[in-house]
Order: C-alpha cells, then structure tokens, then sequence
C-alpha cells in the first residue's frame, strides 16, 4: 500500500465556534483540540446552503447548489447524473470504501459510489417504509421502533436524557461500526472511510453521564445584536426563524445548550476510540483525518435556533486536518484563515492522495496556492431565502423579500452584533459586495431583478401558525410506518393568510 487511508468525519449541526481550541468558553472537546494541534484548523469554512441535503451533495460532489441543483431542500431529489462522487471517486482508484451513519441521500439505499454502506437515515422511514441498520441494530437488541421513546423531536430544543441503555446510542453505534469496518480492511488496499454522525442535530438526546459531565461546568448565555432585538424590523425570513421556538425560556436555552455540548462530547471522545483504533492497527501514521459538519446550529444566538440562516453559526462551520505523519503541506498547529467551502473538502482529499480530481469538481484544495476572494452563499427559492457574499473582514447578507441588507464587519465583530447596513462610512463596501451577490443570481432569482437592479419583492410579515406535528415528532417505529407524504413537514409554520 502507497496511498494514505482517509476517515473523513461528517457531523450534523455543529457549529465552527463549538471547539475549544476555537476558544469557547463551555464546550469540551481535547480531541478534537489534539486533531488540530496536529494539523490545520480552517477558521473561515462554509456551508454555502447552510442546510442538510444540499450541503452534503456540495460535499460528496465537490459543486455547488447551482450545479447539483438543490438550494432548499429536496428529500426525494437523486444525486445528479454525470456527477462523479467523492467515493465513487476514491473507489475507482483503488481505495476500499466504506460508509458508516448517515448519507442522507435518495433512494436511501444509495450507496453513492461506497462499497458497502452501513446506513442510520434517523428513522425516515415515511419516503420508503424501511429500517436502516440502526434500526435492525436496535430490534436485534430488542429494542426494536424505540429509537424515538424519549419523545423529544428532531427539530426542537427541548430536552432529556437518552432513555435505552449506554451503548445502544446512535454515536455509540457508528463508532463501533466504524471500528470494525477499519479492523475489517482489506490489508492490501488504502481505505477511504467516512463516519456521519447525527448529533448534535436534535433530538437532545445524550447520555446521562455526558450530562453529569457538564453539571458543574458554566454554560455560556446566547448574545444578540441590537439588529435583532425587535421582529417586526428584521426581514420576513429572519422573523419566521426568530419565531421557530418561541417556546424556549432563559432555563430551557440553558438546558438546551448543556445537553447540545453533552452530545459534541461524546462524538469527541468517540472521534478518540476511532484515531485509537488507527494507532493500534498501525494506521494512524499513514491516516489522513478530517473532521467537518454539514451546516450549524443558532443554538438561541439573535434568538434562533437551527439553520437556514447565514449567520456564522448557522453557515460557519468546523474544518480541521490532519495529514499523515511529516506531511509537509498541512503542518502542525496552524489555522488557516482562507475563504472555503464544503465542497472543497473532495479536491483536498483526493490531492492529498494523488488522485485526480475529475473535471466536474468546483471547489478548490485547502491546500493549494489558488484561493477565493469572495464566497457566495444561497438558499431558498420563495420567500424563505436569502443570499450571502463575504469576502476576508465583511458578510453581506441579502433577503430578497423586502428587499433587505445586512452588513457585518466580522473582523471587529465576529458574532454579527452590529448591522452596518446602509451606513455612509460602508457605502462602497455594501456596493461593492451587492454586484458579486447580484453576478451570481440565476433562475429564479432573476425575478428578483429589474434592469441590472436587485429590487427583491414586496416586504411582508411573518405570523407564525400551528404546528400539529410538534416538528414531526416520531413514536415507536414498529411495525414500520407506512409511506406517507404526511410526515414531511414544514420548516417555517406559517398562520394562512386572513
């Protein structure tokens, strides 16, 4: 064996600012730290559609939304055709691959150029009316539907402690699985290995012990800008993220806060048992590991929650590297302040390997002289959208309803608490970075525009509206529910028009 082994570890909702060598003040993660001691951390990452789906087909395609043609969110929606996947990829040269947790790909078997794939699509079984292997996991345990018995949902912030015992949890799972796909290999072959863990997406569920763990450590409070201080001034999708979860209290964002950070520990801890695995096989110094999420997490901050917002915690995401031993390119204890994407993670991974990128890929190596001067970001296509352009100190934001900007100096204030938006002091600023939002709008958008101009569309109020579905909760999950086209659900309940 010549060429490296990757394991590329993929979580869901965590933010760039949840490490401690970012400098949070609660969060606990040593290795992660140790990672990136050992490597390069990427300060300024991105998801460009800072939402599941079309984040990860950016990361598994290496293109952007335009290309793999999803900028919301279409569950049902293949991988495009003609596009060569990052495993498909590391597969046809050579390299054994494997996937363990979630894809969330469609249809869910898809291994999407994997060699086998050991799937935890967290319970949706309604496009299919079928049990990932989680779940046959889970029923050979005896424990079969009750993935979801401590009735908290996957998209609100309430929560409690994990009600099966210890080793039955999902990031207890993946890792084991992950664990013996790695001691499984194939002696002759490299492996390409990709881990995706679920959390810290809600449920907030994690184990008691983790949240023993940070019983006596001070939780940090949420901030907020003044921008952000009364709804009725903040643009129509920033009020219908605003209202997401009204429901929650200075005691509850607390909680919620604690049992989010419980999750990324665990994760962390477990990312330890699997660079020991490596170690212990005698793999670790011919081991390159990256560590990334598909999008962040407001987590309370401007008062929301989730994602689908390209404040940094929602589209700011972790990027750590390290390379194999001596590896002259990534180094040791650096952090890289350069402008990257999701989609740059298949054309680092597969150069640091020495194989070719094919010509389908629009990302850039994290590692290479050729950099971006702007990154653009988008998502959504109705009213719920919005568009981002930020270049190396300022983030222009930009909601087509209404017709809004905001504008942050993040190199003097990194947690967006002032909106320099229309100031004179900023003028060519916003102008300068309102023509490249204005170049890269397409389809769609163009209705947005009139004679060269963004004129958006007319200003309206969010009112929020019922939720029956309490965020699509799930109840026990045995016998299989059927296909149904009623368990999707909407990201933004709105009251109907009166």
């Amino acid at each position: 064996m010549t060429k490296p082994n990757v394991l590329l570890i993929v979580t869901d909702h965590w933010f760039a600012a949840l490490l401690g060598c970012a400098g949070h003040p609660s969060v606990q993660t040593p290795v992660l730290d140790g990672i990136a001691k050992n490597g390069v951390r990427f300060s300024n990452a991105y998801a460009s559609c800072p939402v599941c789906l079309p984040s990860r087909r950016s990361l598994m395609t290496g293109t952007t939304p335009r290309t793999h043609g999803d900028r919301t969110f279409k569950p049902l929606q293949p991988m495009p055709e003609g596009v060569p996947t990052l495993a498909e990829t590391f597969s046809n040269a050579g390299y054994q691959t494997y996937a363990v947790g979630k894809l969330h790909v469609y249809p869910q078997r898809n291994r999407i150029g994997f060699d086998d794939v050991l799937l935890d699509d967290e319970g949706r079984t309604h496009y299919s009316s079928f049990s990932d292997d989680y779940e046959l996991f889970l029923g050979d345990k005896g424990h079969a539907g009750k993935r979801f018995g401590h009735g908290m949902s996957n998209n609100n912030y309430f929560q409690r402690a994990w009600h099966l015992d210890d080793d039955l949890h999902v990031t207890e799972w993946a890792t084991t699985m992950m664990e013996r796909q790695i001691k499984r290999r194939d002696p002759t072959r490299p492996g390409f290995w990709y881990v995706g863990y679920s959390c810290p997406h809600p449920p907030l569920v994690p184990l008691q012990s983790y949240l023993d763990f940070y019983r006596d450590i001070p939780i940090d409070a949420p901030y907020k800008g003044s921008w952000a201080e009364d709804r009725a001034d903040l643009p129509y999708h920033a009020q219908a993220v605003q209202s997401r979860n009204d429901r929650m209290s200075e005691l509850t964002t607390e909680q919620a806060r604690r049992a989010f950070y419980a999750l990324c520990t665990h994760i962390d801890h477990h990312i330890g048992r699997l660079i020991g695995t490596l170690h212990w096989e005698g793999l670790l110094e011919d081991t390159i590991i990256m560590f990334t999420s598909d999008h962040g997490d407001m987590l309370g901050n401007h008062d929301m929650w989730a994602k689908q917002t390209f404040y940094e915690n929602s589209t700011n995401i972790p990027m750590v590297l390290m390379g194999t031993k001596d590896d002259p390119k990534v180094g040791l204890n650096r952090v890289d302040d350069r402008l990257v994407e999701i989609r740059d993670v298949m054309p680092t991974l597969l150069e640091m390997c020495d194989i070719p990128v094919p010509e389908t890929v629009e990302g850039l190596s994290m590692l290479g002289a050729d950099t971006r001067d702007t990154l653009y970001g988008e998502y959504g296509e109705k009213g719920q959208s919005s568009r981002m352009v930020r270049d190396s100190r300022y983030k222009l934001i930009w909601y087509p309803v209404g017709n809004q900007f905001q504008l942050f100096d993040l190199e003097n204030d990194p947690n967006e608490l002032e909106d320099l938006a229309n100031q004179a002091d900023v003028a060519d600023v916003q102008a300068r970075l309102a023509e490249v939002l204005l170049s890269r709008l397409y389809g769609s958008d163009e209705k947005w525009i009139d004679n060269g101009t963004l004129v958006g569309e007319p200003a309206k109020t969010f009112r929020p509206g019922a939720n029956r579905s309490l965020s699509a909760t799930r109840g026990n999950q045995w016998p299989v529910p059927p296909i149904t086209d009623k368990a999707f659900f909407d990201f933004f309940n709105e009251a109907p028009e009166e």
